[in-house]
């Protein structure tokens, strides 16, 4: 547990189990989408139905944000893709050990889930530059306009660190708690500890979400 299948693509190296399972999320992610959104209409199919619950919560948890329905989109992809990442170390792959390693949740790798951290940041500094120009960070040509910019770009670099590593830190943990118990007795220990593992994995999907809808609120609401 812990160790990555490390490979090279020409000088750069690069992780192939955590590349695997994150192409396999992604797969899963918009495959349920495709299958969901097929053959749409008035009277909707059960999958129709599921789909549009979904899509209905996350409005939800942005109907306090000016056009909140413009963001569901990233809010809602980075939400299934994380949880159905965090949810692959439970999975039966976790059974299969190779020579280099073993394929576990992509998440469980610091390098994807500061990739997501970032991919958040640069999300909403651009709307918060669409939304409040360049006086989104710049407050001014003051002593107190100075520190309040300096504090602003200190926060911003702060969030996606503690993004990244909250989820990373998370995800690893509890993979590595399996593991454990998994190696003190095979049978039937380790299973309330999955179940567990599961529940954080949703946890820890939506307290990713959460903060996400949090910086983008801030980011495009007014100050006061």
């Amino acid at each position: 547990m812990g160790e990555h299948w490390v490979g090279f693509i020409g000088n750069y190296q690069v992780h192939w189990d955590t590349l695997i399972t994150m192409w396999f999320a992604m797969a899963v992610v918009i495959l349920l989408s495709l299958f969901m959104s097929k053959n749409l209409s008035i009277i909707p199919s059960k999958a129709q139905a599921v789909g549009e619950s979904i899509v209905k919560f996350f409005m939800g948890n942005l109907s306090d944000i000016k056009d909140g329905h413009k963001h569901v989109p990233v809010v809602a992809s980075l939400f299934l893709f994380i949880l159905v990442a965090n949810l692959m170390g439970q999975l039966p792959l976790r059974l299969i050990h190779l020579k280099q390693g073993e394929f576990a949740s992509p998440t469980n790798d610091i390098n994807l889930t500061a990739a997501l951290a970032v991919i958040v940041l640069i999300y909403y500094l651009i709307q918060g530059f669409k939304q409040k120009g360049f006086h989104y960070i710049y407050h001014g040509f003051s002593v107190t306009g100075i520190i309040t910019t300096l504090v602003d770009i200190l926060e911003m670099v702060t969030r996606p660190l503690s993004l990244a590593l909250r989820l990373f830190a998370n995800i690893l943990a509890g993979e590595i708690l399996v593991s454990v118990v998994l190696g003190l007795c095979a049978f039937a220990a380790p299973i309330p500890v999955m179940f567990f593992e599961i529940f954080v994995s949703f946890i820890q999907a939506f307290v990713f979400m959460m903060l996400t809808i949090a910086y983008i609120s801030s980011a495009v609401g007014e100050e006061h």
